[in-house]
């Protein structure tokens, strides 16, 4: 399907162009979406930054944090050594793309998860969660609080905008994966 014209940044593309992709029924496309929480501004500016698509939400309800680590097996997903953290509440609609700042251009690792009753816990009844690189994760992972693997998880970012895809997994039957996975 074609992308709604409106989306385009009119300082990159001259109005004639749109015109005359417009009578020929073709729609151009922004090079990045357009993105969300309190550090949009960094990936508006193409700046050194993520900016983390989110998908397979299970409800659009309660808060969606994203926390960005330093790809160092010592500090992945421990305690309070988040270089970022970003918390929002889910829009109600429209794309979950989030931005992220990055102190510098290097090698990182994302988590995101989504607290969908907003109560601060995580519920395996509501709540989900996913990583970059969207690395397997079982239930008995979970159970036995074992990292995923940091090599699947990490990326680098320069000193532009990375994007990034995050599916997130919830809590299905014996499982966690993907809703409808």
């Amino acid at each position: 399907m074609l992308k709604v014209l409106s989306s385009i940044r009119f300082q990159t593309v001259k109005r004639p162009l749109v015109a005359s992709l417009m009578a020929l029924g073709i729609a151009a496309t922004p090079a990045t979406a357009q993105a969300i929480g309190p550090q949009a501004a960094a990936c508006d500016r193409n700046g050194s930054s993520v900016l983390v698509h989110v998908e397979g939400i299970k409800a659009r309800t309660g808060m969606l944090r994203v926390q960005l680590y330093e790809a160092n097996p010592r500090t992945f997903l421990e305690k309070k050594k988040y270089l970022e953290r970003v918390e929002l509440p889910v829009p109600r609609s429209g794309p979950l793309s989030v931005c992220v700042a990055v102190p510098k251009p290097g090698s990182y690792a994302l988590y995101v998860r989504h607290d969908a009753n907003n109560n601060g816990k995580s519920d395996k009844s509501s709540d989900g969660g996913g990583f970059s690189g969207n690395p397997h994760v079982s239930l008995l992972d979970l159970a036995f609080k074992r990292k995923p693997d940091l090599d699947k998880a990490k990326f680098a970012v320069g000193s532009s905008t990375r994007e990034i895809r995050v599916i997130l997994n919830y809590v299905q039957g014996l499982s966690f994966k993907p809703l409808g996975a």
